[in-house]
């Protein structure tokens, strides 16, 4: 049955107590690979998170808009320190948790954005690959603009694709490319009990593909940290 599955998981998390080990993710990919991990990383503090997503979030200032906000673990964090920020989710079960857990969220996403401006736009926890596709990438970029503020921060993180050598992935990517995509295109969806997502599109793209939908975009590439699972800042061009 098709539903919100992630948000389902999500509300099954936090009536856990987001302790690790109670609840299992499970993601399909669309040649029938499966991936299962552990779902208490959603509600999980800065101590648990990639060094380099910890160092980019300390960036975040003014009104802040994190897309993609899941259960709130960035929303949580950003309020720790008096920030300014709300978040957005497709889920409507992971807008529920954020709202349970006194933070300010909303159903949307990249196509659905509220209205700006925002001083800082989150795509982290890997919510770069929301950008879907090299194609997509440069209509969501412009949106994320539209709403952004002279001088804004996009601060997101992902995986570059091309450093791995597991036959799972590596054929994956072959497959891809072979059918005139880039090699870390993904279709994915969450299974959860008898409940699955819709399939969305993912990309995962090595730094040198970032660098060049934001060089066709209103945002510049100033900085990356980490490798392959990388964090990146990226500067709205004033007006």
């Amino acid at each position: 049955m098709i539903g919100d599955a992630f948000g389902e998981l999500l509300g099954e998390v936090w009536a856990a107590g987001a302790v690790a080990g109670r609840v299992e993710e499970v993601v399909e990919r669309d040649d029938g690979l499966i991936s299962r991990g552990d779902a208490a990383r959603y509600l999980s503090g800065p101590e648990s998170w990639p060094a380099c997503e910890t160092a980019v979030l300390a960036r975040a200032h003014g009104r802040i808009l994190d897309i993609g906000c899941g259960a709130g673990r960035h929303l949580a964090a950003l309020r720790e320190r008096g920030a300014d920020a709300s978040g957005i989710d497709p889920s409507p079960g992971a807008v529920a948790v954020c709202r349970a857990r006194g933070l300010a969220a909303e159903v949307g996403d990249l196509d659905r954005l509220p209205p700006g401006p925002y001083d800082t736009l989150l795509l982290l926890g890997g919510n770069l690959a929301l950008l879907g596709s090299p194609a997509d990438a440069a209509r969501r970029l412009a949106a994320l603009a539209a709403v952004a503020a002279p001088g804004a921060l996009l601060l997101g993180s992902n995986i570059d694709p091309h450093h791995t050598g597991d036959p799972r992935h590596t054929g994956y990517h072959d497959r891809n490319v072979r059918h005139g995509r880039p090699a870390g295109q993904l279709r994915l969806r969450v299974r959860h009990g008898e409940t699955v997502t819709e399939w969305t599109d993912y990309w995962l793209a090595g730094v040198s593909e970032l660098e060049k939908v934001a060089a066709a975009s209103p945002w510049r590439l100033e900085s990356v940290d980490g490798h392959p699972f990388y964090a990146a800042v990226l500067t709205r061009a004033s007006a």
